[in-house]
């Protein structure tokens, strides 16, 4: 990775570095920030759009949060409205709001072609379409002043810049992973017409919506290398993500999977099932999450072999990770950081991991004295039968090396402190960041 262009915010590399300076309380106070996302909840991406929303508020400024729909139909007013509010009440902003494409739009020529093209498998078009055709709220788009406008997933940028109009506003992106192999990666699980949509392809069309932000923002190292090859004129900034921490507890018998309703997750889950748990016949494990969506919809047979394992979602996730003796993560597939390894390592509790599951954090897990690693099932399976199922005491769970790690590199305290380093001179200055050019680093670099 070149040092011309990806600049390292956050506290997670500090202690390599010298320390960044202390920002005002409120740094943005007085600014409107409005923040775009996809009208997503129950997954890892939500959690990160909250924590952006709590950061942007605790700097001061005026947070507006636009939900943008990914289904046509699905509409201000209608049931996947209600539904997404009803899961997202966490999301915290002054004012929230909510968009999507009318039904009646999938009969626009553009829209007609990009679902010919989703059913050779190219998710990235019909997203990109989707959100152009979204109706955006009038108030909104009449707002006199807009200081910034923080997009997340390359597929929002259409209504990003539909936002900005003729204002003299900085976007930055959150490009959260490099969705062209998310999309590769989900096609063999759904029925299309070949040939299928080439990864080269789908790429193509994420770089050229990416390239209309002014500043990029990667979440993990990984990502952030692959991206300042793809798109070199552009600026990219790698800042951790936050994760609001679970509970900390005293532990318990409970051996645990925290998995939402995605591809990656039923990969990795599956390859548990099928591999690992015959290993440990009598080792009960509980899976909690709407993961259990997945394999009804995606393997009948093996979710009714294993039924009494999972648990579906649940109110109370801090409940599940303070009685958890042990929290498992077994990841084979995706990219991108890992929202829900985060979110275990805040909880201060053992883990049994694979290396995936520590893909992009720019640490080195093998120093993490409470983490054990399984490269395979046999491997994975003897982790599990190591776990003491003792009661801790939170004090205990607090000083372990996840937890530290957590608080170092992804929690609000820290990712508060990245952010505002990066958008304060950008709200100063009011104007779009020019494009080329050696940029300077911003924090511990």
């Amino acid at each position: 990775m070149s040092d011309r262009s990806v600049n390292y915010v956050g506290a997670g590399l500090a202690a390599a570095h010298p320390a960044s300076p202390v920002y005002p309380a409120a740094p943005l106070h007085g600014k409107t920030v409005v923040l775009v996302h996809p009208a997503w909840h129950s997954c890892g991406s939500h959690k990160v759009f909250v924590t952006q929303a709590q950061a942007y508020r605790a700097l001061g400024a005026r947070l507006l949060a636009l939900a943008i729909a990914d289904f046509p139909g699905h509409v201000r007013g209608s049931q996947a409205h209600s539904a997404y509010l009803d899961g997202s009440q966490d999301l915290q902003a002054d004012r929230r709001y909510f968009a999507g494409m009318p039904r009646g739009a999938v009969f626009t020529p553009t829209f007609l072609r990009s679902f010919k093209d989703w059913l050779h498998g190219d998710y990235a078009t019909i997203l990109v379409e989707t959100v152009k055709l979204a109706a955006l709220p009038i108030e909104l788009m009449e707002l006199p002043e807009i200081d910034l406008i923080h997009c997340n997933h390359f597929f929002c940028m259409g209504a990003a810049l539909k936002l900005r109009g003729d204002r003299a506003c900085p976007i930055l992106l959150d490009t959260h992973d490099l969705q062209a192999r998310q999309y590769v990666l989900r096609q063999p699980g759904f029925w299309t017409f070949p040939p299928a949509a080439t990864y080269e392809a789908m790429l193509a069309l994420e770089l050229a919506n990416m390239d209309a932000a002014d500043v990029l923002v990667h979440l993990n190292a990984e990502e952030a290398a692959s991206f300042d090859r793809l798109l070199p004129h552009k600026r990219h900034v790698l800042v951790y993500p936050a994760v609001e921490p679970v509970s900390v507890g005293c532990g318990g018998p409970d051996i645990v999977i925290v998995a939402s309703a995605n591809y990656p997750n039923f990969l990795g889950i599956f390859w548990f099932l099928r591999e690992v748990v015959p290993l440990i016949p009598d080792v009960p494990i509980r899976i909690v999450g709407n993961i259990d969506a997945e394999f009804r919809r995606r393997a009948p047979g093996v979710f009714r072999a294993h039924a009494a394992m999972f648990e579906g979602r649940v109110r109370d996730l801090h409940r599940i990770y303070a009685d958890a003796a042990a929290v498992l993560l077994p990841i084979t597939d995706g990219s991108g950081i890992s929202i829900k390894t985060i979110e275990a390592l805040s909880s201060g509790a053992p883990l049994v991991a694979t290396p995936s599951a520590f893909r992009g954090m720019g640490a080195d897990p093998a120093q993490l004295a409470n983490v054990s690693f399984a490269c395979d099932a046999p491997s994975f399976a003897a982790a599990i039968r190591r776990i003491k199922r003792v009661p801790t005491t939170p004090e205990e769970r607090m000083n372990s090396d996840t937890y530290r790690l957590y608080e170092r590199m992804f929690s609000p305290r820290a990712y508060r402190h990245a952010l505002a380093e990066l958008v304060t001179p950008l709200v100063e200055c009011k104007q779009p960041v020019q494009r080329g050019g050696k940029n300077e680093h911003l924090g511990p670099c």
